[in-house]
């Protein structure tokens, strides 16, 4: 009994021992906790900026421009005209005179069918147009002999009036020949196939030897006209009254063509027309822009981004669209000052031109403004512009910034003039890149 209750006394204080221990608070962790918990400590470091408290940024200046006030869609291409070039007569096909793809203009031969049975065809109405031709000339002679001798009583009236009506006869007997001759050197003609229309030939639909006649659907080739070319999109109703007014008074209204990416500019053409109705459905209404497409840019059944100019804005304060924020008291910007702080401005965003829009606000004309590295920005915080280029950043002078970043000092010294030269994106990927490597939830970060 006795080893029983020192087995149990054991236990029981090793358990009490234990649950000690479990509650007791870690020297290391405690620290780190009340470290962290100080404003300066490296918690708030790694967050906001490193012991001077400064966040890396880049800036640009806000200025005076023309922006222009556009309207963006999406719009589709389609030819002038489109003509599909069939044969008019039957034959065996002798020759194509054209090029896939080339530009062909109105009246060029593009091929050729075997003209021989036609030009027999024709030499028969020609032989019956001589042969009734020379019969009308002897009918017309003996009739001024039938007139004289009629004037002397030597034949009766009858025998001239006869004589008259074969000449009538004669006469339209040579018109249908005349007209035999006509179809037939038309039909011959038609073994020379024209091009309808100016424009670009597409594939050949057949091959030399065929047997094509104009019953083929697809006929010999399809001509479309791709200069001018058309471009048909829809805008909100409402902003028929601008453009009916701009086209009244005939005003050009550029339209920029681009791809589906939005980073090519494909041609530049002008509005030609509205539709004559609203589109009830949608509240839009469709547009046609011409474009001269000498460069064959643009081809027909192709959808392309469009943005359509309205009006131009001039001469108003502008800053890049990466400089406006949005949040609870609106849409701002941040400016730095002359002490390397930043203050907040709240402005009215207007038009959008490319990388830069239209504002209005307590805002001045070459005051920069932050486009890179406000995601940590407070009011009064200090920052170091930096250049927004990594090349221009590489080449600065090393003394030229009065403060280091915050991360400088957390990084081997050979790589400190490396990280520099990266752009924001750049250093959070190595700092990204090094924790995953260490296995380390969390570690500093950069902007």
């Amino acid at each position: 009994m006795l080893w029983l209750l020192v087995i149990a006394l054991v236990v029981v204080g090793g358990s009490g021992l234990w649950l000690w221990k479990a509650r007791a608070p870690d020297a290391t962790t405690g620290a780190a906790a009340q470290t962290s918990a100080q404003p300066g400590g490296s918690s708030d470091q790694r967050r906001f900026g490193g012991a001077k408290g400064t966040q890396p940024v880049s800036v640009q200046a806000a200025r005076r421009q023309d922006i222009r006030v556009t309207v963006d869609a999406i719009g589709s291409i389609a030819a002038s005209n489109t003509s599909i070039v069939r044969a008019q007569v039957s034959g065996v096909l002798q020759s194509l005179n054209f090029k896939e793809g080339q530009q062909v203009q109105a009246g060029e031969v593009l091929a050729q069918i075997d003209p021989r049975a036609f030009e027999a065809s024709l030499g028969q109405a020609e032989g019956a147009l001589a042969r009734d031709m020379a019969k009308l000339e002897g009918a017309r002679v003996d009739l001024v002999r039938y007139r004289d001798l009629l004037a002397k009583d030597a034949i009766p009236k009858q025998q001239l009036d006869t004589q008259e009506a074969l000449m009538r006869q004669l006469d339209g007997t040579v018109k249908l020949d005349q007209a035999s001759v006509d179809s037939a050197r038309l039909q011959l003609s038609y073994t020379r196939v024209t091009a309808p229309i100016s424009g670009r030939a597409g594939l050949k639909q057949a091959d030399l030897g065929n047997v094509v006649q104009p019953t083929d659907a697809n006929g010999i080739v399809i001509i479309t006209q791709t200069r001018p070319i058309a471009l048909t999109f829809a805008v909100p109703a409402a902003h028929v009254p601008q453009i009916t007014a701009r086209l009244h008074a005939s005003e050009p209204l550029p339209v920029e063509a681009w791809d589906n990416s939005g980073k090519t500019r494909l041609a530049v053409g002008q509005v030609a027309t509205l539709d004559n109705v609203i589109d009830a459905s949608t509240d839009t209404i469709k547009v046609k822009a011409l474009f001269a497409n000498d460069d064959d840019a643009l081809f027909p059944n192709q959808t392309v981004s469009v943005r359509l100019q309205l009006d131009v804005l001039k001469d108003v304060l502008a800053v890049p669209q990466a400089a406006v924020l949005r949040g609870a008291q609106g849409f701002y910007v941040y400016v730095v000052k002359a002490d390397h702080s930043v203050s907040t401005r709240v402005v009215a965003p207007g038009a959008v031109d490319g990388d830069w829009v239209a504002v209005e606000g307590p805002l001045q004309a070459g005051q920069p403004v932050v486009i890179d590295g406000v995601d940590r920005l407070r009011e009064g915080a200090k920052v170091e512009v930096i250049a927004t280029d990594a090349q221009q950043r590489a080449a600065a002078p090393d003394s030229a910034p009065s403060e280091h970043p915050h991360w400088i000092d957390r990084v081997p010294p050979e790589m400190a003039g490396e990280l520099k030269a990266m752009t924001p994106e750049e250093r959070r990927a190595w700092f990204q890149q090094r924790r995953e490597e260490l296995g380390k939830p969390s570690g500093p970060t950069s902007n």
